[in-house]
């Protein structure tokens, strides 16, 4: 019994050192994601963001729902080749399918207010 729970714990802690390597690798550089991006409608002005900020749509700014608050990324409409960069302040989005919500000047930039939502490429701005 003693030998099964030694095995298990080695087993466990290996796979939590790798999942923390490859957490710290992902952050510290050669972060790209691509997927669909979407942008927060008016209703959103002055709320509180997750890290304790006011939301402004004229700042540019995002949600994610996983990078640490203050990464910046820059963001490339793939569409039209138009990039932003913005600072993570918020988390989400909350739809399936979308991987970062942008503010709404973030938005305007990169060319998709009127379409809501684009397909883009994110990489980690150091």
């Amino acid at each position: 019994m003693f030998r099964w729970i030694h095995q298990f714990t080695r087993i466990a802690l290996t796979g939590l050192l790798i999942a923390t390597f490859t957490s710290c690798a992902t952050l510290t550089g050669g972060y790209k994601e691509r997927g669909v991006a979407s942008y927060y409608g008016p209703g959103f002005e002055g709320r509180q963001t997750a890290n304790g900020e006011r939301f402004h749509s004229k700042e540019m700014t995002a949600a994610h729902r996983k990078l640490p608050f203050g990464t910046k990324l820059r963001v490339k409409n793939l569409s039209n080749g138009e990039e932003v960069v913005v600072r993570i302040n918020d988390r989400g989005p909350y739809i399936d399918g979308r991987i970062i919500d942008l503010s709404q000047e973030a938005a305007r930039r990169l060319g998709f207010i009127t379409a809501g939502h684009t397909e883009v490429e994110l990489t980690r701005e150091e």
